[in-house]
C-alpha cells in the first residue's frame, strides 16, 4: 500500500495485484489523494491535472464501488477547484452523457452512479462557475429519476443536495422542477430514498421560501404521508424538515428574498394545526378521515403519530428557548388541546400513546432547552393550566343543569391534559432539586395546593399523576415530606367517606412513603407508625361501607406496600403486625377457602380479590426490599396465606390482576419453598392458559430472554436512542401502552422516572412466561403439549401461541442453565429441539433471535458433545437446503449462538466447516437480510475462537472490506455487521498489530481502509461501529491510528442527533485522553479555526472560545442519558490529570469558574440566525459566553474537578502551595501554580456554598473544606508573621452562615460544622474578634441542636437529628482541642503570645492571646458540652454491642438515636466516636469531670440511687476505656489509621491526669491494655502507630509506679519508719511470688518491649540471629532509633515496680537490658571511629560532626571515653577544626571541645593564631564565652581545674606596647576583651591566679607587658583628647590596674 501513497496513480503497481486488492489499492490511494491535494501547491496540480483527470475518468468508467465513487467525485472536484477550473465544465458534459446513456447493463449502474456523483460534488466544490451547464445537467438528473432504480434514485437525491449546496441562490429558477420531483421521493418504497430526499428539500428551504410559505401545508401532507410504515432514520430526517420548515413559517428568515404572491408570516396556531391535523388525521385525505369518523375508529398508524411528534420537538428547538419562554403559554394551551381531542383518544391504547407522545414533546423542550429559571416559570405556567382545568372539571360536576352538565367523556377527556401537565411538573421539579423551593412558596401558584386538589378528580389516572407529583417534590425537596405527609393524611382522616378522597389521598401518602427510599434524611419514625395504623384502619373500615369499600381496601394496601419500601431498619418493628394483617386477609386453611367459596356475591369477592392481591403485593414488596426480615419462621408463616392464594386459581379464573399478584410473589421464592403446599401441575395448567389466551407483545416479553448483543438484528427500534420513549411505542400491545392506572402499586417502585406499568394481560403473559422456568416439573408431556399446540393452529395466532411457548421454554433453560440444573431424560430433548426449530424459522426476527439463544442453551443444559455436533450438523444441513431469508438468517445465528455457549465446533475442522458455511451466506447480495445475520454470526465466530482463528484472519478481512465496498449504501444494516466483523477480527489479533512484517502491515492497512469506508457512510450506527473499530485498533496500535483525522471526525460527531454515534464518539475520546489528552484538545482546536464560518456549529463555537473541555462541559449539561453522561465525566478527569497541573491550570480553573458561574438567564441560546443542517441557533449572550444557565448537576460536578485539581497539584510541584516560590518561578519560567489563583478557589467555593441547590451547596463546603486544609500554613510574604488564607475571612464566613440558618438540610449543617472546625483549628485566624463571628456559628449550632431534640415535630428521621448532633459535637471537640493545645503551648513557652494575634482595646479579653482567648469562648458552653460528649460515648457504647447483647439497649433509645433507628445511626456514630473520644479525654483534665457533683452521663437520669462522685468518674473513666480497648482489640482495615491514632491519644491525655492515672495503675485494666496493644504493636507496621504505643506503655509503668511509691510512702508513715529497721516490700510478685502471665503488669510490658527489640534487632534471639545479610552493617533508621529508645527505657523502669521476687524473675530481662545497651554502644562505637577515622575532607558539614561527637561523649562515660584510639582520634578532629578557617567551625569546635574535652586537652592545643578578619575574632569570643558559662556551671571542686586553663588562654590573645600599635583591628579588639576578662577573673579566681602566674614566668611578664601597654595606649588617648592638659603636665589615671590580687 507505500506505492499507493502518491499525487499520480501507480497504474504499474495498480495492474499488478488481483481484482479485489485493486479495488483496494484503487481506494487508498484516493484517500491519499484527498489528503494530499488541498496541502498541495497549485502549480505541481495544474502540471498534473490533465493526467489526474484522465486516471479518474478511466476509474470512473470501470465501474467503481459506493465508497469509491464518492472519493473519486470528491477528488476530482477538488482538483479542479485548486488546479485550473476551466476544463470542468467538459468534465459535467462527459458525466451527462453517461447519465442519458440507454446502457441498462449491471456493469454500466455502478459507472453512471459515479458520474451522478461527481455532478453533485462538482457543483458543490465549483458552485456557480457551472451555472452555464446546470439546466442540462438538471433536466437530465430529473429524466433519469423517472427510470432508475433505488441506488439510483437514492444518489440522485444526494446529488441534488450539493448541487444546491453549491449553486446557492443561483438555482431559484429551478427550485419548483426540483421541488416537485423530490416531493414525490418523500414517499418512496426505499428508507434510504426517503431520507435522501429530506434532506434535499432541506437544503432547498434556505433559498425556496415557497417551502415555507404557499406549499406549507402540501409539503406537511407529504411528511405525513412519509412518516407511514417508514424506520426510525425517516421518520427522524423528515421531522427535521418538517420542524425546521414550521420554524420558518412562524419566524421567517431575514435575509430570504421577498415572497411575491405568498401568503403572510404563519401564526403559532396555524402551525400547531398543521402539525395536530396530521397527528389526529395522518397522511390520508378527507375522505379517509370522514371513513374514521364515521366508523368510530382511527386509522392513524402510529408510526405518523411518534414522526409528528418528533417534528413539535424540532419545531420548538429550531424557535429556540428565547422563543420557548415568550410563547410556552400559548404553546401549552395548543398542545393540551391536542392531548385531549377526541380523535386521539378513542381507546385506552390511543390515549396511552397520545399520552406519550405529548409527555415526550414537553420533556424533550422544557427539559432540554430551559435553564432552571425559565424552568420554575415553565412549572408555574404548567399549574395555572392544572388549577384551570380542575377548576373546569369541577364546576362541571358540580353543575345541576342537565343541558349544561359535561358528560364523563368531557371529564375523562379532561384527565389526559392533567396526566401530562402533572408528570412533567413532577419532572421538572425533580431536575430542579431544591432549587424549586421558590415555587412552593409563591403565594400566586400556589403548586402544592393545586396538585393536591386533583387527588379529588373522579378519574384515577389523574389522582395517580398527581401522586406522582407530589412524590416528585418530596425527593426533590425532602424537607417536605412530612409536611405533605401529614396534610394528605389530615384531608384523608377527614374526608374518609369519599371514595375519590380515599383513592387520591391513598395513593398520595403511598407515594410520599415510597419517595423516602430516595431521600437520604428519611422521615420520622413517627410517620411511618402513622401511616401504618391508618393503613390498618381503613382495612378495618373497609366492610362498613359498601361504598367505599373497594377504595378503602386498594388504599389500605398501597400504604402498606409503600411502608415496606422504607427498608427492614423500619419493617423491623412492624413486621408482627404486618403478618397478623396477611393471616386475617387469607382463610386459616384450605377447608375455610373451600366454605368460602360457597358464599358472597360478585361485589363480595371484588373487594376480597382486591384485598388479597394488595396482601400479595405488599409480600412481593417485603422480598424485593426486605429480604434479610425473610427468615425461615417468616416464610413457614407466609405459607398458609400462599397456599390459599394459589389453590384460589382453580376456582376464580378471572381475576387477571390477582393471578398477576401471585405469579409475580412466586417468582420472588424458590421452588423448594412452596413446593409442598402449592402444587406446581396447578401452576402449570394456569401458565399455559395464560399463555395461550393472552395477547403477544415482543418487545416486552421477548429481549429479556434474548441475548443483548442479539437485539440489534431484530430492528433499529431496539437500539438505545434519544426517541426511545416514543419509539417503544410502535410495538406496544393493542390492548394499551404502558400507563400509571394499569397499576396503582408501581408508585412505591424506586426510580426517577413515572413509572408506565403494562396492561395486565401483558405483565401477566410476561410473569408467566418467567414463573415456568422455576416450577417446570420435567414432564415430558408438557412440551409436547407445547408442540401439538403450535401444529394445530396457522397464521397470527399461530405466531403468538408459538412466540409464548418458545419464551417458557427459553425461560426455563435459563433457569437451569443459572442452577446448574439436568433438562431429565432424553426423551425430553425431541419436542424441545423441534419447538426451537420452528421458531428459527419464524418470521419474526425476534422470535429467531430467541430461538437461537435457546437453542444453544439447550446445548448447554444437556451437555452431551455428541447431541452438541448433531446440532452443529443439523444447522449446515438446514442451511444447504433452506431457500427462504427467514430460515437461513435463523439458522446461520444459531452456529453463532452455539459458539457463544458450548463451543462446540471448536475442533479445526468445525470451525473451517462453520467459516465455509458462513462465508458463503454472507457474500448472498440477493438477500441483505441474510448477509446481516450471517455476518454477525461470523463475528461470533471469531470473537469467541480466540488465537485458533489467526489463521483465518487474512481471508476474513479480505471478505469484509470487499463486501463493504461492494454493498450498496441503501442496506446499512450490512454494513453495521460488517463492523462487527471488523471490530472483532481487531480484537483477535490484538498486539501483533503492532508488527512490521508485510502481512501485519496489509491487514492494519486494511483495518483502515474499511474503518474509513465505514466513516464515510451516512448511516450512523455505522459511523458508530467505524469509531469503535477504530477505538480498538488504537488501542492495540497507538502509532498507526493518526489523530489528525480521527479527533476531528469524533468532535464533527459529538452533538450528533443520534445517541449511538455520541456515545460512540465520546467513549473513544475516553481513551484518546488517557494517553494524549493535550494531542486530542489541539486537534479539536485546529479543526474549528480551520472551518468555514458556514460550517461552524454550536459546538464549534464552543471549541473555539473554550476549548473541548468546554463543548464537554455542555454537552454533559444537556445529556440524559446516564452512561454517556458518566463518560463525558471521565473524560473530562482524564484531560484535567494530564494538563491540570501544568500549563492549563488557569485554563482549567477558569472554565470551573465559567460553568459555576452560568446560572443567570432562561435559556442556553438566543435565535438569531441558521447555520449548517442542524440549523442551531447560535448568537451567545454577550455577558455570558458559552456557559448560560447550566444545571446545578453540571456545576457540582465543576466543583469536583476543582477538588480534583487541588488533589493532584498536591503530589505535583511544591510550588503550588508555596507563595514565594511559585511567584519567583513564574517570572522566570512562566508557569502557573495553584497558590496564584487562591482567590478564585475561594470565590467558587463562596459561590457553591451559598447556592440555592443543597447539592452544590454540600459540594462547595466540601471544597472550601479541602482549601482550608491546604493553604491554611502558606504564610504571605508580603506581611511577615500572616498566612496567605487570612485576607478571606470574610469570604469564609459568609459562605459558611447559610448553613446554621433554621431551615437547613442536616447533612449541610453536619458539613459545615466540619468546616468550622477546621477553619478554627488551621489557626489562620487568631484575632478574638474574627474568632467570635465563626464560634457563635458553632454555638447557634449547638443550640439548634437542643431545641431540635426537644422539639415535637420533625421534618427528617432521627437518624438525621443524630448525624446532625454528633458532627456539631465533634466540631467543638475539635475547637477544644485546638484551644487546649494552643494554651498549653502558651504556658510551656513562657513567652508572649504570637505578634501576630492583635490585641483588642475595647475587649475586656483583649491582653489574652488567641489560644487563651478561644479556650475562654469555648469554655463558656464547656457544661453543656461535657455532658453531650459522654452521652454520645455511651450511646455509642451500647451500639457496639453484640448481638447477643441487644436485649441490654434501652427501650426506648440512647440520648440521640430512637431504638426504631438504631441501623441507621449506628453509621453516624461510628463516624464521628474516635474524635469525641480524643477530645473527651481532654475534657477530663478540668475539675469540672473528677470533682463535680453527682450527675448522670448523657441526658438520662439515672437510675438506683444517687451515686458518689468517685462512682461517676469511675463510670467514665471505665467507659473511656472500655471503648479504646474494644476499638483496639477488634481487626480494623488500615483506612481507619486515623482513628487508632485518637484512640492512642486520648488513653496517653487520659494518663496525664492524676486520678485516671491512680485508677488505670492500681487496676487490672493495665494489663488488659497491654496485651491489647501488644497486639496493635504485631498487626500494626505504621511507626506514628508504634510510637504511640510505647508512649502509651511509659505511661501506664510510669502510673503503676506511683501508685507503688504511694503505697510505700503510706506504709512509713503508718508503720511510722523511724521505729523499724525494716518495711514492707511493694510491687509485682510480691503475692504471687513471680510475675504471672495474664496477670502481670511487669510481663506485660517485657512482651511488648521484647517485640519491638527483637524486630528491629534481629541479633536479640537466637533464631532470627542469622537471618540479616552477612557482611552488612547493622542499620537502623531514625524511627527505629526511637522505638528501641523507647522500649529500653520501659525496661529500665521496670524493676522499680517490682518486688524481691519480681525482680528476681525480672532479672535475666534486666540483664538483657544492659546486654542491649552494651551492644548498641558497641555499635555506635563502631560507627564513630569509621566517621572520625576517616579523612576529614570527606566529612562534608564538620559542625554536625563536632556535635555528634560531643553528645557521644558526654554521653558515653569515662570508661568509654579513656580508650586511646578513640581519645587520639577525638583530639585530632577536636584539633583540626581549631584549625580551621571556617569561623563558624572555629568557634563552634571550641564550644564542643569545652563541652566534651577540654580538661583534657593540654593548653598548647588549645592556642592559634591571632584572627584577622572580624569573622575569626567572632569565633574566638563565642569560645570564650563557652568557656565562661562552664566555669559557671561546675562543680565547686572542678572550677579550679577549667579557671587554670581558660587564664593562660587569655594571656596569650594579649599584645605588649609594640605590637599593640601595629597590630590590626581584631586582634586589638581581642586584647580588650582578654584583658577585661582578666580583670574580672582575677580577684574570683585569686588562688588559681597566684598559682599561674608563679609557675608560669613567661605568662606573668607577658601579662605585665600587656598591662603597661594598655596604660600607655589610654594616656595617649587622653592626651589626644586634652590636649591643654597635656600641656600642663600628666594627669592621673582614671582607672588604677592592679596586678596583685592578693
Amino acid at each position: 500500500m507505500e506505492r499507493a501513497h502518491s499525487l499520480l496513480l501507480d497504474e504499474e503497481a495498480c495492474n499488478q495485484v488481483g481484482k479485489h486488492q485493486k479495488a483496494e489499492f484503487i481506494l487508498e490511494w484516493l484517500n491519499h489523494l484527498k489528503r494530499l491535494l488541498p496541502v498541495t501547491d497549485r502549480v505541481d496540480i495544474r502540471q498534473n491535472q490533465r493526467c489526474l483527470v484522465d486516471q479518474l475518468w478511466e476509474i470512473l468508467i470501470n465501474s467503481p464501488s459506493g465508497p469509491t465513487r464518492w472519493l473519486l467525485a470528491h477528488c476530482l472536484a477538488v482538483l479542479y477547484r485548486l488546479g485550473d477550473p476551466i476544463p470542468s465544465n467538459l468534465m459535467v458534459e462527459r458525466c451527462n452523457d453517461i447519465i442519458r446513456s440507454k446502457d441498462d447493463s449491471p456493469s454500466a449502474l455502478p459507472t453512471r452512479l459515479a458520474a451522478i456523483a461527481c455532478l453533485g460534488t462538482l457543483y458543490e466544490q465549483l458552485g456557480r462557475m457551472l451555472i452555464g451547464c446546470f439546466k442540462d445537467t438538471l433536466v437530465c438528473l430529473l429524466k433519469a429519476m423517472k427510470s432508475a432504480e433505488s441506488q439510483g434514485r437514492y444518489e440522485i437525491m444526494l446529488s441534488m443536495e450539493r448541487i444546491l449546496r453549491g449553486l446557492g441562490v443561483s438555482a431559484v429558477s429551478c427550485h419548483r422542477d426540483i421541488y416537485k420531483v423530490v416531493r414525490a421521493c418523500l414517499t418512496d418504497r426505499s428508507m434510504a430514498v426517503r431520507c435522501a430526499a429530506a434532506k434535499v428539500l432541506l437544503e432547498l428551504q434556505r433559498e425556496a421560501a415557497f417551502l415555507w410559505t404557499s406549499e406549507l401545508e402540501n409539503v406537511a401532507t407529504v411528511c405525513f404521508r412519509a412518516f407511514e410504515g417508514s424506520n426510525y432514520n425517516v421518520r427522524v430526517s423528515v421531522s427535521k424538515l418538517l420542524g425546521i420548515l414550521l420554524a420558518a413559517a412562524v419566524e421567517p428568515r431575514q435575509f430570504t428574498a421577498p415572497r411575491q404572491g405568498a401568503r403572510s408570516q404563519g401564526s403559532l396556531e396555524e402551525v400547531m394545526e398543521l402539525l395536530s391535523g396530521g397527528f389526529l388525521r395522518g397522511g390520508g385525505g378527507f375522505l379517509r378521515a370522514s371513513g374514521d369518523m364515521l366508523k368510530g375508529t382511527s386509522s392513524v398508524s402510529k408510526d405518523v403519530r411518534i414522526g409528528v411528534t418528533q417534528a413539535y420537538v424540532v419545531f420548538v428547538s429550531t424557535l429556540g428557548s428565547s422563543w420557548l419562554e415568550a410563547n410556552f403559554p400559548a404553546f401549552l394551551s395548543l398542545l393540551m388541546e391536542l392531548a385531549s381531542h377526541v380523535r386521539a383518544t378513542q381507546t385506552p391504547a390511543d390515549a396511552a400513546v397520545t399520552r406519550r407522545c405529548v409527555s415526550f414533546i414537553l420533556r424533550s423542550t422544557l427539559g432540554s432547552l430551559l435553564g432552571e429559571k425559565a424552568q420554575i416559570n415553565a412549572v408555574k405556567q404548567l399549574c395555572l393550566a392544572v388549577a384551570t382545568q380542575k377548576r373546569a372539571v369541577d364546576a362541571a360536576l358540580t353543575d345541576r343543569n342537565v343541558e349544561t352538565k359535561v358528560s364523563s367523556a368531557d371529564v375523562s377527556a379532561s384527565q389526559h391534559m392533567l396526566v401530562c401537565c402533572l408528570l412533567e411538573m413532577g419532572a421538572l421539579v425533580q431536575g430542579l432539586g431544591s432549587s424549586a423551593a421558590p415555587l412552593l412558596t409563591d403565594t400566586t401558584t400556589a403548586l402544592l395546593d393545586t396538585v393536591i386538589s386533583v387527588l379529588l378528580h373522579p378519574a384515577t389516572l389523574a389522582r395517580l399523576a398527581a401522586a406522582w407529583c407530589l412524590r416528585c417534590v418530596a425527593m426533590a425537596m425532602p424537607s417536605h415530606c412530612s409536611l405533605l405527609l401529614d396534610c394528605c393524611v389530615e384531608r384523608l382522616v377527614a374526608l374518609k367517606s369519599s371514595p375519590d378522597a380515599v383513592a387520591g389521598y391513598g395513593a398520595a401518602i403511598a407515594a410520599l412513603v415510597a419517595a423516602v427510599q430516595h431521600c437520604p434524611l428519611g422521615i420520622p419514625h413517627t410517620k411511618d407508625k402513622m401511616v401504618l395504623d391508618l393503613a390498618e384502619d381503613l382495612l378495618r373500615s373497609a366492610s362498613q361501607n359498601s361504598q367505599i369499600s373497594l377504595q378503602r381496601t386498594q388504599a389500605g394496601w398501597l400504604l402498606i406496600s409503600s411502608l415496606i419500601t422504607l427498608g427492614p431498619a423500619v419493617v423491623e418493628h412492624h413486621l408482627p403486625r404486618l403478618l397478623l394483617l396477611w393471616r386475617c386477609v387469607f382463610p386459616a386453611s384450605l377447608r375455610e377457602q373451600e366454605m368460602e367459596l360457597r358464599r358472597g356475591d360478585y361485589f363480595t369477592w371484588q373487594v376480597t380479590l382486591e384485598g388479597r392481591s394488595g396482601a400479595l403485593s405488599a409480600m412481593k414488596n417485603l422480598l424485593q426490599h426486605c429480604r434479610e426480615l425473610v427468615t425461615d419462621e417468616v416464610i413457614s408463616r407466609l405459607l398458609t396465606p400462599l397456599t390459599c392464594a394459589v389453590a384460589l386459581l382453580t376456582k376464580l379464573s378471572w381475576s387477571i390482576v390477582y393471578r398477576l399478584r401471585v405469579y409475580e410473589l412466586l417468582a420472588l421464592l424458590h421452588p423448594q419453598t412452596y413446593q409442598g403446599n402449592a402444587s406446581p401441575l396447578i401452576l402449570i395448567k394456569f401458565i399455559l392458559v395464560d399463555n395461550l389466551n393472552q395477547t403477544c407483545s415482543e418487545l416486552s416479553l421477548l429481549p429479556p430472554l434474548c441475548h443483548c448483543d442479539d437485539l440489534p438484528l431484530a430492528g433499529p427500534a431496539l437500539h438505545d436512542t434519544d426517541h426511545r420513549y416514543i419509539e417503544e411505542q410502535l410495538h406496544s400491545s393493542s390492548v394499551g401502552g404502558g400507563s400509571l392506572d394499569n397499576d396503582p402499586f408501581s408508585l412505591c417502585e424506586r426510580g426517577y422516572e413515572a413509572p408506565a406499568p403494562l396492561p395486565s394481560p401483558v405483565a401477566l403473559a410476561t410473569t408467566s412466561i418467567h414463573l415456568f422456568g422455576a416450577v417446570f416439573p420435567h414432564i415430558i408431556s408438557i412440551l409436547e403439549q407445547f408442540v401439538e399446540t403450535v401444529n394445530q393452529l396457522k397464521g397470527q395466532r399461530q405466531q403468538t401461541i408459538q412466540t409464548h411457548l418458545c419464551a417458557a421454554l427459553c425461560s426455563l433453560l435459563k433457569v437451569l442453565q443459572l442452577n446448574r440444573g439436568s433438562l431429565g431424560p432424553e426423551e425430553i430433548r425431541p419436542p424441545a429441539l423441534s419447538l426451537l426449530l420452528g421458531a428459527l424459522e419464524s418470521t419474526s426476527p425476534l422470535l429467531r433471535c430467541l430461538a437461537a439463544e435457546g437453542l444453544a442453551r439447550l446445548v448447554q443444559v444437556v451437555g452431551d458433545p455428541g447431541f452438541t455436533v448433531s446440532i452443529s450438523l443439523l444447522c449446515f444441513d438446514r442451511l444447504k437446503t433452506a431457500r427462504d431469508a427467514a430460515s437461513r438468517s435463523g439458522y446461520a445465528l444459531a452456529l453463532g449462538a452455539l459458539y457463544r455457549y458450548t463451543g462446540g465446533i471448536s475442533s479445526p475442522q468445525h470451525l473451517s466447516t462453520c467459516l465455509g458455511v458462513l462465508f458463503t451466506l454472507s457474500q448472498d447480495s440477493t438477500s441483505p437480510e441474510v448477509q446481516t445475520w450471517s455476518l454477525y454470526s461470523l463475528s461470533l465466530v471469531v470473537d469467541l475462537s480466540g488465537g485458533l482463528y489467526r489463521t483465518h484472519a487474512e481471508p476474513s478481512f479480505t471478505l469484509v472490506l470487499r463486501l463493504l465496498l461492494s454493498t450498496p449504501p441503501t442496506h446499512p444494516e450490512v454494513h453495521y455487521s460488517l463492523g462487527r466483523c471488523l471490530h472483532c477480527l481487531i480484537t483477535c489479533l490484538g498486539p501483533d498489530l503492532q508488527g512490521n512484517g508485510a502481512a501485519v502491515s496489509g491487514l492494519r492497512s486494511s483495518c483502515l481502509v474499511a474503518c474509513g469506508v465505514m466513516q464515510d457512510s451516512p448511516d450512523c450506527l455505522v459511523q458508530a461501529r467505524a469509531i469503535s473499530c477504530l477505538q480498538q485498533l488504537h488501542m492495540f496500535s497507538p502509532p498507526h491510528v493518526n489523530l489528525t483525522s480521527l479527533v476531528p471526525a469524533l468532535c464533527a460527531n459529538l452533538c450528533s442527533s443520534f445517541l449511538c454515534l455520541r456515545r460512540a464518539v465520546v467513549a473513544c475520546l475516553r481513551q484518546l485522553v488517557q494517553r494524549e489528552a493535550l494531542e486530542v484538545s489541539e486537534h479539536a482546536i485546529a479543526l474549528v479555526k480551520e472551518l468555514p464560518r458556514r460550517d461552524n456549529t454550536q459546538l464549534d463555537v464552543t471549541i473555539k472560545e473554550v476549548g473541548l473541555e468546554g463543548a464537554l462541559f455542555i454537552l454533559l449539561d444537556q445529556e440524559s442519558d446516564f452512561s454517556l453522561r458518566k463518560d463525558i465525566q471521565e473524560t473530562l478527569v482524564h484531560m484535567m490529570a494530564a494538563s491540570a497541573t501544568s500549563s492549563k491550570l488557569a485554563h482549567w480553573l477558569k472554565l470551573c469558574k465559567d460553568v459555576l458561574s452560568a446560572t443567570t438567564g432562561g435559556g442556553q441560546l438566543k435565535k438569531k440566525y441558521f447555520i449548517d443542517d442542524c440549523f442551531e441557533c447560535v448568537e451567545w449572550k454577550k455577558s455570558g459566553g458559552p456557559f448560560t444557565a447550566l444545571r446545578s448537576a453540571t456545576r457540582c460536578f465543576a466543583m469536583e474537578c476543582v477538588c480534583r485539581i487541588i488533589a493532584q497539584c498536591e503530589t505535583a510541584d511544591p510550588a503550588h502551595f508555596d507563595m514565594p516560590l511559585a511567584q519567583e518561578r513564574r517570572l522566570h519560567d512562566s508557569t502557573d501554580f495553584l497558590v496564584l489563583h487562591l482567590g478564585d478557589l475561594v470565590r467558587m467555593a463562596f459561590m457553591a456554598s451559598t447556592d440555592h441547590s443543597d447539592e452544590l451547596r454540600l459540594a462547595g463546603l466540601q471544597t472550601l473544606l479541602v482549601i482550608i486544609r491546604q493553604f491554611s500554613a502558606i504564610p504571605e510574604p508580603e506581611f511577615p508573621g500572616h498566612v496567605i488564607l487570612e485576607q478571606y475571612q470574610a469570604n469564609v464566613g459568609a459562605a459558611l452562615r447559610p448553613a446554621f440558618t433554621a431551615d437547613a438540610p442536616p447533612d449541610i449543617t453536619a458539613k459545615a460544622c466540619q468546616v468550622c472546625s477546621a477553619w478554627i483549628a488551621s489557626g489562620v485566624v487568631s484575632d478574638l474578634r474574627d474568632l467570635r463571628r465563626v464560634h457563635q456559628l458553632l454555638v447557634s449550632s449547638l443550640a439548634k441542636v437542643q431545641s431540635g431534640r426537644e422539639a415535637s415535630s420533625q421534618l427528617y428521621n432521627e437518624a438525621a437529628a443524630a448525624m446532625e448532633t454528633l458532627a456539631v459535637l465533634k466540631a467543638w471537640a475539635e475547637v477544644y482541642i485546638v484551644a487546649v493545645q494552643r494554651s498549653k503551648q502558651k504556658e510551656s513557652s513562657h513567652r508572649p503570645a504570637d505578634p501576630s494575634v492583635s490585641s483588642l482595646a475595647s475587649d475586656s479579653s483583649g491582653s489574652e492571646s488567641g489560644g487563651a482567648g478561644l479556650l475562654k469562648l469555648v469554655q463558656s458552653e464547656l457544661s453543656t458540652l461535657s455532658r453531650l460528649w459522654l452521652a454520645a460515648l455511651q450511646d455509642y457504647a451500647l451500639l457496639t454491642l453484640p448481638q447477643e447483647y441487644s436485649s441490654q439497649l434501652p427501650a426506648t433509645g440512647g440520648s440521640f438515636y430512637t431504638a426504631e433507628t438504631v441501623s441507621q445511626a449506628r453509621r453516624h456514630y461510628t463516624s464521628s466516636w474516635a474524635p469525641i473520644l480524643h477530645y473527651s479525654s481532654f475534657s477530663l483534665l478540668i475539675p469540672l469531670f473528677f470533682h463535680s457533683t453527682p450527675t448522670s452521663m448523657g441526658n438520662r437520669s439515672s437510675v438506683g440511687g444517687a451515686k458518689s462522685p468517685e462512682d461517676i468518674n469511675t463510670d467514665r473513666l471505665h467507659l473511656i476505656l472500655g471503648i479504646s480497648v474494644e476499638f483496639l482489640c477488634s481487626p480494623h482495615s488500615e483506612d481507619q489509621m486515623e482513628t487508632i491514632t485518637s484512640c492512642l491519644r486520648a488513653l496517653q491525655v487520659l494518663l496525664e491526669v492524676s486520678w485516671p492515672r491512680a485508677k488505670i495503675g492500681n487496676d487490672q485494666v493495665s494489663v488488659e491494655l497491654l496485651s491489647v496493644l501488644h497486639r496493635l504493636m504485631v498487626t500494626r507496621e505504621s511507626v506514628s502507630v508504634q510510637l504511640a504505643v510505647l508512649d502509651l506503655l511509659q505511661r501506664i509503668v510510669a502510673a503503676a509506679h506511683e501508685h507503688i511509691r504511694e503505697k510505700r510512702h503510706s506504709a512509713e508513715v503508718d508503720d511510722g519508719a523511724a521505729e523499724k529497721e525494716t518495711l514492707p516490700e511493694f510491687g509485682e510478685g510480691r503475692d504471687t511470688g513471680g510475675l504471672v502471665p495474664g496477670h502481670s503488669l511487669v510481663f506485660g510490658a517485657l512482651e511488648l518491649c521484647l517485640c519491638v527489640l527483637v524486630r528491629k534487632i534481629p541479633q536479640l534471639s537466637p533464631k532470627l540471629a542469622g537471618t540479616s545479610p552477612i557482611g552488612s552493617a547493622w542499620t537502623l533508621t531514625d524511627s527505629d532509633c526511637r522505638l528501641v529508645a523507647s522500649a529500653l527505657c520501659v525496661l529500665s523502669e521496670l524493676p522499680s515496680i517490682c518486688s524481691p521476687e519480681g525482680e528476681s524473675m525480672n532479672h535475666p530481662f534486666s540483664h538483657a537490658n544492659t546486654t542491649i545497651k552494651g551492644l548498641a554502644w558497641l555499635e555506635c562505637l563502631k560507627l564513630f571511629l569509621c566517621v572520625i577515622s576517616g579523612p576529614s575532607s570527606c566529612v562534608v558539614d564538620k559542625v554536625s560532626l563536632l556535635t555528634a561527637l560531643t553528645v557521644f561523649l558526654l554521653s558515653a562515660g569515662p570508661d568509654v571515653c579513656t580508650i586511646e584510639p578513640l581519645h587520639k582520634l577525638c583530639l585530632q578532629r577536636f584539633t583540626t577544626s581549631i584549625d580551621s578557617k571556617d569561623p563558624l567551625v572555629i568557634s563552634d569546635s571550641i564550644v564542643q571541645v569545652i563541652s566534651a574535652y577540654i580538661c583534657l586537652l593540654p593548653p598548647q592545643k588549645v592556642e592559634r593564631s591571632r584572627p584577622q578578619t572580624p569573622q575569626e575574632l567572632l569565633g574566638v569570643l563565642e569560645g570564650i564565652r563557652a568557656m565562661e558559662a562552664l566555669i559557671q556551671a561546675a562543680d565547686e571542686s572542678q572550677c579550679p581545674q577549667l579557671v587554670a586553663v581558660l587564664l593562660p588562654l587569655l594571656i596569650s590573645f594579649l599584645l605588649d606596647e609594640n605590637a599593640l600599635s601595629s597590630a590590626p583591628l581584631p586582634s586589638r579588639s581581642l586584647h580588650d576583651s582578654a584583658l577585661k576578662d582578666l580583670m574580672r577573673f582575677g580577684p574570683q579566681h585569686p588562688a588559681v591566679f597566684r598559682s599561674l602566674i608563679t609557675t608560669s614566668p613567661h605568662l606573668k611578664s607577658r601579662l605585665q607587658a600587656a598591662i603597661k601597654g594598655n596604660q600607655e595606649s589610654l594616656n595617649i588617648k587622653a592626651s589626644s583628647a586634652n590636649p591643654a592638659a597635656h600641656s600642663t603636665g600628666k594627669s592621673s589615671p582614671s582607672i588604677t590596674l592592679k596586678t596583685k590580687f592578693l
